[in-house]
């Protein structure tokens, strides 16, 4: 039976909170393992949904993983058959993408299913095997299975399409196990990307990031195992901070990666929140006095990402005035809006892409679905805010993504349960 979360509110955020590791980073890691036959060791992984489907997938191919402590596993493919790849698992999480690249760069070949993922409007593969079929890669398209080859493949200049992390990331481990020099242009420069950087240079290769958008790598025959240590997850972070400025809380939010959340924490204080830097990598967040936010745009980094903008579409219900936001990225995203105006929020939609949201509204407990990942997680928070009872179903796409939400906001004031369907 499915289960739901049941939200009585309103509720004031106080304590303090632990962002757990990096989802978007956690993926393209394990799935680098991959590439070597080397004991590969990942620390500090979230328990989450997505994490555990995509540990599942390589098993099924035969790869060795062992749990060396909670957050801690050490992975060996040697001996992995990607003809045993459990496809169905394949389509269900959208990080499987990665194996196109992994695949093709150790066995010169492999057949794989459109992968799965949140519903936030068309995410087409097509720039990844765009990109692939520029380094010599072969593809058929057999229904929904896609046949690779790349028995005459050779380093060079590759053109993504768009700007899009998982592209750039698909790129790189594909390109790490080609000798010579690959040149990736209109490359991302997210967290994820960045990260994956330092894990294939400790495999052996050499990547380096060029002005322009420009990633040089220099690939090997082989590449050795790696231990790595993810870093807390900059979307969760971003998450908790903006939970607790919707209800005007105090909380200390532990795990900020500031460098990549430069931009978002910027415009808040421009906004009128009022946080504190404490330490390395720790933000008080504090009550404010008012806040108004005229237009917030989702961008590539270093922007405001689109996963953190459905936190701000229910900020700004609490806030006076009209404010515009935009995401150009996905169509999909701005559907949780449909769900705060079932809530009380008076919110117009311009378009797919841009609505207009008019505050302060009261927002009032009803029953709602999560529509994605991090949809469900703004709903959550409005969920929070609200008066009276509010249940959310569909939680499974929450709980892909943030580990055991639920639990972690009780120790800071909320009064949420998971509750059967």
């Amino acid at each position: 039976m499915d289960e739901k979360f049941q939200i009585n509110g309103p509720s004031k955020i106080s304590g303090e909170i632990d962002v757990r590791g990096a989802k978007n980073v956690a993926f393209p890691a394990i799935i680098a393992s991959i590439l070597t036959e080397d004991d590969c060791v990942i620390d500090n992984l979230p328990l989450i949904e997505d994490v555990f489907r995509i540990i599942e997938i390589l098993e099924s191919m035969g790869a060795r993983i062992d749990w060396i402590s909670k957050r801690k596993i050490k992975i060996n493919t040697k001996n992995i058959d990607p003809e045993k790849l459990n496809q169905k698992l394949v389509k269900k999480i959208r990080g499987s993408i990665y194996l196109f690249g992994a695949l093709l760069a150790r066995f010169k070949k492999a057949s794989l299913p459109f992968p799965g993922g949140c519903v936030i409007g068309a995410r087409p593969i097509s720039t990844h095997l765009n990109a692939l079929k520029q380094l010599g890669v072969e593809i058929k398209e057999d229904f929904d299975i896609f046949h690779l080859s790349s028995d005459q493949v050779k380093g060079g200049n590759v053109v993504l399409n768009e700007f899009s992390v998982s592209a750039t990331v698909n790129t790189l481990i594909f390109a790490s196990l080609i000798p010579g020099e690959t040149i990736i242009k209109i490359a991302d420069q997210d967290y994820q990307t960045l990260e994956m950087i330092k894990i294939l240079n400790r495999m052996g290769i050499k990547a380096k990031l060029y002005p322009r958008n420009i990633i040089k790598i220099t690939g090997a025959k082989k590449l050795r195992g790696f231990k790595y240590k993810l870093i807390p997850d900059p979307i969760e972070a971003g998450t908790f901070i903006l939970m607790c400025a919707i209800t005007k809380g105090n909380l200390l939010v532990k795990g900020v990666e500031f460098d990549y959340l430069e931009l978002l924490l910027k415009r808040l204080k421009d906004f009128g929140l009022d946080w504190q830097r404490k330490g390395k990598n720790a933000i008080q967040v504090v009550p404010w006095d008012s806040m108004e936010i005229d237009k917030v745009q989702a961008l590539i980094a270093p922007g405001i990402g689109t996963d953190i903008l459905p936190l701000i579409g229910v900020l700004s219900t609490q806030l006076p005035g009209l404010t515009l936001l935009h995401d150009p990225l996905f169509e999909g995203r701005l559907k949780y809006l449909e769900e705060l105006n079932k809530m009380g929020a008076n919110i117009i939609f311009s378009d797919p892409h841009r609505a207009i949201i008019s505050g302060p509204t009261p927002l009032y407990g009803v029953e709602i679905k999560s529509p994605d990942l991090r949809g469900g997680a703004s709903l959550i928070a409005a969920g929070v805010v609200a008066k009276g009872q509010t249940t959310i179903s569909n939680i499974y796409e929450i709980d892909r993504g943030y580990e055991k939400i639920d639990e972690r906001l009780r120790k800071i004031g909320v009064d949420i349960q998971r509750i059967k369907g």
